[in-house]
């Protein structure tokens, strides 16, 4: 650690593991291996077990870490999350945030008093600690899928908001057992105020923010993105200051922001999935860092953690899936793919050095054992989601995205904005050239994409489905020009 405390050395092994990281996305496709394994993977390998290149022990700073980065890729999944899509399955999503985080909570404390010999309060804790799904898990799996929107937005929602219940059901339990006074109904009161003043901030500062983007003219087009985040990090710190829960606001503040009309929108969106990449790649190499192999893969580990990830698996999920979404429309494959996608991730991890950090007795077995469960997750689960969903017959049509994504750099000065929107078969002027179409005065088609082809539109140019329009546009008319864009095509017109 008195190496790593040199400012050079500590810039050369965070280049290093950064590059290692990115390289590791290059390859994870081809292996059929998630990324983030591989992230772990390069910790682990780089740490002193193996090439001894680091130690690294300090689960505060590790938990830290873990906190920050969580932060920002639940940011940059709330911003890219559409509240259209969302919308329909609010109430499955936190209902699986809830009650079934709860389940599983039960169902796996269950099994971990039997297979690890734990009390009763240890034990729940052991469940509490990997009964969520893991928010930068499922969006590092699910990101660029074609898996049906409405499973894949449930998905994503369930990982978003089920954060806070996991880290209330952590705290509570380390209380409960460190504190044997300590009262089960406070805690429970006290979930309640926390939910609620996450969602009361996360809704006060996401509209905060929108304000902000739209109204303060930075000198700078690169400011933006940052000060977005900037206000990601303090939804956070003020949410969690009045003991709200700062994870649930943030996630609520994403949503709103991303659902905006906001200034510098795609620098913000390109941003943030850039940042949300790094501490990834940052947040499971220190994890993987912070684990020991030889302590990890003994056969008494290796056997406890196959037991119960095959019952968390199997059994746990499956039944908190079902129990959570009795009569909510989700068909038998569908609840199927909800179980099987239910991956764990970095939340367990870095919750799993918060009895490392109190001093919880067993905490050392807890931490190895959440690790290989979540390795095994990760490596079984993360790697068959695309195969299961597309045998399941669960796979929408394939997501197309633009080559180019152009934005002025002048945008906020000009109070003008370039957007780019997809054109649906059923748009009413879909087949109608540019001069036949009632764009408000100003609004300009500065370039078309057309199956990857590049076209410069004229007067006489057809739009057709499946076209990039960049439009520009006073910012005043983007409403009525997206009104023109977004009408649907009448029966008579079709025929």
């Amino acid at each position: 650690m008195s190496e790593l405390q040199q400012p050079d050395t500590f810039i050369l092994l965070t280049a290093v593991l950064l590059i290692l990281g990115v390289l590791t996305t290059k390859f994870s496709a081809r292996l059929g291996v998630p990324s983030l394994v591989l992230f772990m993977m390069v910790g682990m390998v780089m740490g002193s077990d193996i090439l001894g290149f680091i130690y690294f022990d300090d689960a505060s700073l590790a938990q830290m870490i873990g906190i920050l980065a969580l932060i920002i890729i639940l940011f940059e999944g709330g911003i890219q999350t559409k509240w259209s899509t969302l919308k329909p399955v609010i109430k499955p999503s936190l209902s699986l945030a809830t009650i079934g985080v709860l389940l599983t909570t039960g169902i796996v404390a269950l099994a971990a008093k039997l297979i690890l010999d734990l009390g009763w309060l240890e034990s729940i804790l052991f469940g509490a600690i990997v009964g969520s799904t893991d928010a930068a898990a499922v969006f590092a799996t699910l990101k660029g899928q074609n898996i049906k929107p409405r499973i894949g937005a449930t998905l994503e929602a369930e990982s978003g908001s089920n954060d806070p219940m996991a880290v209330f059901l952590t705290v509570a339990m380390i209380e409960l057992i460190t504190i044997p006074d300590s009262s089960v109904f406070t805690l429970i009161g006290s979930f309640f105020v926390q939910m609620g003043l996450g969602l009361l901030f996360g809704l006060v500062l996401g509209k905060l923010a929108i304000w902000g983007l739209n109204k303060i003219n930075l000198d700078s087009s690169g400011l933006y993105p940052v000060f977005a985040t900037a206000f990601a990090l303090l939804t956070y710190g003020i949410t969690d200051f009045l003991s709200g829960s700062g994870l649930l606001a943030v996630y609520v503040a994403a949503i709103l922001i991303g659902n905006a009309e906001i200034a510098y929108r795609h620098s913000i969106f390109r941003f943030s999935e850039g940042f949300a990449w790094m501490m990834q790649i940052l947040m499971f190499v220190i994890l993987g860092l912070l684990v020991f192999p030889s302590e990890l893969f003994t056969w008494d580990i290796f056997l406890k953690g196959i037991g119960l990830s095959a019952i968390l698996l199997l059994v746990a999920r499956p039944a908190a899936v079902y129990l959570s979404t009795i009569k909510m429309g989700y068909s038998h494959k569908e609840i199927i793919f909800l179980s099987w996608a239910g991956l764990k991730g970095a939340v367990p991890i870095v919750l799993a050095t918060f009895p490392l950090l109190a001093g919880v007795e067993g905490s050392d077995l807890i931490f190895n054992v959440v690790f290989f469960v979540v390795l095994t997750s990760c490596l079984i689960q993360g790697s068959t989601i695309t195969n299961l969903a597309a045998k399941l017959n669960l796979t929408g049509p394939a997501k197309t995205m633009p080559i180019h994504s152009l934005e002025l750099i002048s945008l906020g000065k000009a109070d003008a904005e370039m957007f780019e929107y997809e054109m649906q078969e059923d748009a009413a002027i879909v087949g109608k050239n540019l001069m036949e179409i009632p764009f408000p005065t100003g609004a300009l088609i500065n370039a078309i994409i057309r199956n990857g082809t590049l076209i410069t539109p004229s007067g006489n140019t057809t739009i057709q489905p499946g076209d990039f329009l960049y439009i520009l546009s006073a910012r005043k008319d983007k409403q009525q020009l997206k009104k023109i864009l977004q009408e649907k095509r009448k029966e008579t017109d079709a025929s």
